[in-house]
């Protein structure tokens, strides 16, 4: 059993999806608990998203492994809830309105996953709104903000104004990210945190969680 738990995060870090998702299948079916494939997992994801910050792997190679990684996780899904398993925190993850990039906030999203974080995307050019929404109808912990332009990233200092004066902030822990951000604008709009990458963005999200 041990071998084949191994091989699931080969197969993952791979991004070989029908591999990956074959495994964990065999794997749940030789009595394998759901908490152990995950475990399988998120070791896997969390040791590529060392060698992705290290510059060893690039996008493409996170990206497919990622892709092989939401396949495993569908088929333990059903099981993780009756073994009582849950996330770390929940985080709403979304590029800010007038910003359609997304491959910096699908890595973010994937890196967060692989560490134990249940994570609501709400896709590209969100509205103060739809962020609100997703936050408090899923009880989040965090809000995760891109922004790949300059001209956008403004709407971050909007979205942080909007909780204010719902009077939630303080129900909530913000992180920004994307090309144009830096610690100083984090601090200038009032953020948490700042994350200069994807796997740094795990590790912040952690430090969030624990603070």
């Amino acid at each position: 059993m041990n071998e084949l738990l191994t091989n699931i995060g080969v197969s993952m870090t791979k991004g070989d999806l029908p591999g990956t998702v074959a495994q964990c299948e065999q794997a749940v079916a030789e009595g394998a608990g759901a908490s152990e494939i995950l475990d399988s997992l998120l070791t896997a994801m969390g040791a590529l998203g060392v060698r992705f910050k290290n510059n060893e792997v690039f996008v493409p190679e996170v990206l497919i492994a990622a892709r092989a990684m939401n396949g495993g996780l569908e088929v333990i899904k059903p099981l993780l809830a009756s073994e009582g398993v849950k996330s770390i925190g929940k985080i709403v993850i979304g590029t800010v309105k007038g910003d359609l990039h997304d491959i910096g906030k699908n890595l973010v999203r994937m890196m967060l996953v692989g560490a134990g974080f249940e994570v609501i995307d709400v896709g590209v050019d969100c509205s103060a709104e739809k962020y609100i929404e997703a936050l408090v109808e899923n009880e989040a912990d965090i809000l995760c903000m891109s922004a790949l332009l300059t001209t956008t990233m403004v709407n971050m200092k909007t979205i942080i104004e909007k909780l204010e004066e719902q009077g939630i902030r303080d129900k909530y822990k913000v992180m920004i990210g994307g090309a144009p951000v830096t610690q100083d604008y984090a601090d200038e709009i009032g953020a948490d945190r700042y994350s200069p990458d994807a796997a740094t963005a795990a590790e912040v999200a952690k430090l969030l969680i624990c603070a």
